[in-house]
């Protein structure tokens, strides 16, 4: 099980200490955790997110190149026919940067190409959710991601009903996302042990694990993943 940590800002250096596999960097102007900084130094094993609401194609890949990200996480209304220009003009694109002779050597933790830009397409969840929609993703994700239908994209602080999962009728991995805390801990084991877990590849934490917006609380965190980590290896 991977854990992915969003909504990254005021201190990703002591966050990476805690050794996620995922690390969010939001890219969407009104959200309080935006983030418009130098990349930090990472290590190599953890893979830098770029999270965008509808951004014109053009400012993912900019952003994408800059910053040397690993994944795009897509958290509006993007189509699958945005998914799939994504992936197809990432190379050419890169190529471009190169030719104009763009700074692109920053460090990133796995080569960017074709292959290896994963696209994570979020979906909201309220009471129920028609998984009918994910059929068009399916050739141009690489991940879905649920989380809860709230007035902002992201970082609401609630949890849906996870027993809507037991429908879920892909077999595409997903991250699971929306309000989990230190307190969802038990919740959480009881899900991964459900059937509906079969495809869970990730827990996506946010808001509840901050002293502030894009300030995270490191031993909240900590005591978090010993929890998670105590219950797998059982």
């Amino acid at each position: 099980m991977k854990l992915k940590v969003c909504g990254m800002n005021h201190n990703p250096i002591e966050v990476a200490q805690v050794h996620p596999d995922y690390l969010g960097f939001i890219f969407w102007e009104p959200s309080s955790r935006y983030f418009g900084e130098a990349m930090p130094q990472l290590p190599q094993s953890i893979k830098k997110v770029g999270v965008f609401v509808d951004a014109p194609l053009e400012e993912v890949l900019e952003k994408v190149d800059h910053y040397g990200l690993d994944a795009v996480q897509l958290h509006g209304k993007e189509s699958p026919e945005y998914c799939e220009e994504l992936k197809t003009d990432f190379l050419s694109f890169r190529a471009q940067s190169r030719n104009k002779k763009i700074d692109t050597k920053l460090e990133v933790s796995t080569p960017i190409g074709l292959t290896n830009l994963e696209i994570i397409k979020v979906f909201s969840i309220k009471d129920d959710f028609d998984f009918s929609i994910l059929k068009e993703y399916e050739e141009v994700c690489d991940y879905f991601l649920f989380d809860t239908k709230g007035k902002l994209p992201g970082g609401n602080g609630y949890t849906f009903d996870w027993s809507v999962l037991e429908h879920y009728p892909s077999t595409k991995p997903f991250f699971l996302s929306g309000g989990i805390g230190l307190g969802s801990v038990e919740k959480l084991k009881e899900f991964l042990n459900s059937p509906a877990s079969r495809y869970c590849f990730a827990i996506d934490v946010n808001s509840k694990f901050e002293i502030e917006p894009g300030l995270k609380d490191i031993p909240s965190l900590k005591a978090f993943t010993k929890s998670l980590s105590e219950f797998l290896t059982e």
